[in-house]
């Protein structure tokens, strides 16, 4: 039986860590190996069980999904059996013809990830890696799938957030999301070097602000960065609160507000922190482990943004933003501390 309404329009499954890449922030940690995986008949489960929660899309995340050899018999399945929409995430590393006109045949949304021009590109993602991800943005966008064009802001690229804008526009994607860094897996070892300051992000997210409203009609312009909302209500009060609701992807998860699964069928509330995991897919159903969720003590903490402490916890754009709790946790290591990534001096901060 599915539900009504799901709280979530779309469940993502990180189908695995295996990739054929090896990006200096990647969030991966490369002992893990296709033993850890769920097989393709768990795979199918899996899929049962996102459409009993409701939620139409299915969306598929890696390490690099198409590596798996039967992703494109789990695609099949979402499709036939249910009708979902189904998206996907490639580097374009394992791209080819075959893989092409699968995707093209099951019309799966596909994003293309790009950190920059192809010097910043291939200083993260190494040598070779842009002209590989431009050959797949062209050749998707010749087959009306290409969905997304996905960049990580690094100390490497943070100064050239027009470019992957730019193709967004030129290759006809439906979206350019931009995610801040997160400390997490091989990007925590490399933080001090990889990590912008928090003025570079500053500048950054005002530049992307911008492209944003002059790209408007074009391509969509998203950041996964709860302090970009902070930018917006600053830039554009007016119109902030239908954006806020409808249009922002950036706000910070980790409360409850979120669920996806990991290549061994874990469910986690946070797409970036591999420490808080919510049981696994043999053993409880989606829809019950969200349930599960809603009461959870820690999460309905963490919800509650009075819990905050330091500048975000006194500061104005608090309920909005709240900043990532991962990142304070990386530097402070307490939850509730506050993301050290954010320039801002809150109101009652500059008034003492």
């Amino acid at each position: 039986m599915v539900s009504k309404k799901a709280p979530l329009y779309m469940v993502t499954w990180r189908c695995t860590r295996r990739c054929v890449g090896s990006c200096l922030y990647c969030s991966y940690t490369p002992e893990y190996a296709k033993d850890f995986e769920i097989d393709t008949k768990n795979a199918y489960k899996m899929v049962d069980e996102i459409h009993r929660f409701g939620s139409p899309w299915f969306g598929i995340s890696g390490g690099e999904p198409l590596v798996r050899k039967d992703i494109f018999d789990i695609i099949a399945y979402a499709k036939k059996e249910y009708g979902m929409e189904v998206s996907l995430i490639t580097s374009g590393f394992a791209f080819d013809q075959e893989r092409l006109d699968k995707l093209a045949k099951y019309e799966v949304h596909t994003a293309v990830s790009v950190d920059g021009n192809r010097e910043s590109n291939d200083i993260i993602r190494r040598q070779g890696s842009y002209d590989k991800a431009i050959h797949a943005m062209k050749k998707l966008s010749e087959n009306g799938i290409l969905d997304c064009i996905v960049t990580t802001m690094t100390k490497y690229n943070i100064k050239d957030m027009a470019h992957p804008a730019a193709l967004g526009e030129q290759y006809k994607a439906r979206m350019v999301v931009y995610h801040n860094l997160v400390p997490v897996g091989r990007a925590g070892s490399n933080m001090p070097d990889l990590a912008p300051t928090p003025e570079e992000y500053e500048a950054a997210f005002n530049e992307i602000y911008d492209l944003q409203v002059k790209l408007a009609n074009k391509v969509k312009i998203n950041v996964y960065a709860p302090f970009y909302a902070r930018i917006v209500r600053q830039r554009n009060p007016v119109d902030f609160w239908d954006w806020f609701q409808n249009g922002f992807l950036g706000k910070c998860t980790i409360g409850g507000n979120y669920i996806s699964i990991t290549e061994n069928g874990d469910f986690r509330s946070c797409g970036f922190h591999e420490g808080y995991r919510l049981g696994n897919m043999k053993d409880k159903g989606l829809p019950e482990t969200w349930d599960e969720l809603q009461r959870s003590e820690l999460h309905l903490k963490l919800r509650d943004k009075s819990n905050i402490k330091g500048k975000c916890g006194v500061c104005e754009y608090r309920e909005i933003c709240g900043g990532c709790r991962t990142r304070a946790e990386y530097y402070t290591g307490d939850l509730f501390e506050s993301d050290p990534a954010c320039a801002y001096i809150p109101k009652v901060l500059r008034e003492q």
